[in-house]
């Protein structure tokens, strides 16, 4: 199976085509196709081609899944013998994406 690993919202992600990954939030509707161009990496089997810092003319194309917010994550913050207490809490907007080709 042919991979790639492509970057988007700060982060990067290894993917084959049939993968279903969480990335931070894109513009576009369930069901849009969405083209990344940032592809740092490629390969097949044994062989890897590395991009400096891009690969030129290589491409991830993958379908909107669904737009959602993650569970909540809390930040609790103290100090000890003070009784000082902070808890902030957030949720981060998230696209699941199936990607169709590498």
């Amino acid at each position: 199976m042919a991979y790639a690993i492509f970057k988007t919202g700060g982060k990067q992600y290894r993917v084959e085509a049939g993968d279903k990954i969480d990335v931070e939030k894109i513009d576009g509707e369930i069901g849009d196709t969405v083209t990344f161009d940032e592809v740092l990496a490629s390969g097949e089997g044994d062989g890897l081609s590395v991009g400096a810092p891009f690969i030129d003319g290589a491409s991830v194309t993958a379908k909107v899944v669904d737009q959602y917010r993650a569970k909540k994550v809390i930040a609790f913050k103290f100090k000890r013998r003070k009784g000082h207490h902070k808890t902030k809490g957030h949720r981060r907007h998230l696209t699941r994406l199936e990607i169709v080709s590498v």
